[in-house]
């Protein structure tokens, strides 16, 4: 017998959910209640810059009016900071990080001056400035207080974990091919963490088996992978669901001014009949669900 599914949502408080979000929470509540598993709910909170408290709030409001209950407490990752820490201090004792000092000035007029800069999925990729500086400067500049973040060195990473994959249940089995990305940014200048590294640490501590998001998060996934063989984390099963577009055929986004599930209710939207119409568009092999709030099911 397959032991319970355990999902998650982890939006980030820099706005008001929109239909996008409320899809992608949907197809995570379902797979868990389908399977008799757990939801969680977690605040990826790590921008101090554009997360606020309100747009917490707001999380739980639109959540509640769609009627998907999360299990156990909501998890914040402002709140596990040293967890993250943990790892990378791992990654810095196997030599596979290093600290970058450049800014974006520096690294966008070195990108400009290369006759071909490599591409990555999210444009040209760092062109590995810091990557050789000698033990003495590194040292030295930190000691200084000169910021900086701290990069995966990625030839070496890929090099130790050797060949990589996972299986995906929308797209199947897929090979990593983290390297692609280049020099990514584990801990940021003016966050001690990142996206990449946070997710994945906490996706293990969690003991999610069920990461379902967006295909927009696809191409993270090849660097979440080599984290996780690194640090000697679980696999969990990755499910991609296409993204929903407007009339234009243009992703929802935050940035784009996409209505939010708070300008449809405040118009009068039915939340039953809005779950059923997204329901109706899941890839995933399952629909509907049981619910329950603050770990009520």
């Amino acid at each position: 017998m397959n032991a319970p599914s355990i999902s998650r949502f982890a939006p980030s408080p820099t706005g008001r959910l929109h239909l996008g979000h409320a899809f992608s929470a949907l197809c995570a509540h379902d797979l868990a209640r389908a399977k008799g598993g757990r939801f969680l709910l977690r605040i990826e909170d790590i921008d101090p810059t554009r997360c606020r408290p309100e747009h917490v709030a707001g999380i739980l409001e639109d959540l509640r009016w769609l009627g998907l209950g999360w299990d156990g407490e909501v998890v914040f990752q402002s709140e596990r900071l040293p967890l993250y820490a943990a790892a990378l201090d791992r990654l810095k004792a196997m030599g596979l990080v290093y600290p970058c000092f450049c800014t974006r000035t520096r690294i966008a007029a070195e990108i400009a001056a290369s006759a071909a800069a490599p591409h990555g999925p999210d444009g040209p990729l760092y062109p590995g400035i810091c990557r050789d500086l000698g033990e003495d400067e590194r040292a030295a500049r930190i000691a200084a207080g000169e910021p900086h973040a701290w990069r995966l060195d990625i030839a070496r990473a890929d090099a130790l974990a050797g060949p990589l994959g996972w299986h995906d249940g929308v797209a199947g089995e897929v090979a990593a091919t983290p390297e692609v990305h280049g020099d990514v940014v584990l801990a940021r200048k003016d966050a001690p963490t990142s996206y990449h590294l946070a997710v994945t640490v906490d996706d293990a501590a969690q003991g999610v088996t069920d990461v379902v998001r967006g295909e927009d998060l696809f191409a993270a996934t090849h660097v979440h992978r080599l984290l996780q063989a690194l640090l000697g984390l679980p696999v969990p099963r990755y499910h991609h669901h296409p993204l929903l577009t407007d009339e234009k055929g243009e992703r929802l986004a935050k940035r784009a001014g996409s209505p939010t599930l708070a300008s449809m209710r405040a118009e009068g939207a039915d939340a039953a009949m809005l779950v059923k119409k997204l329901r109706a568009r899941s890839p995933l092999p399952f629909k509907g669900g049981g619910q329950g709030v603050g770990g009520e099911r």
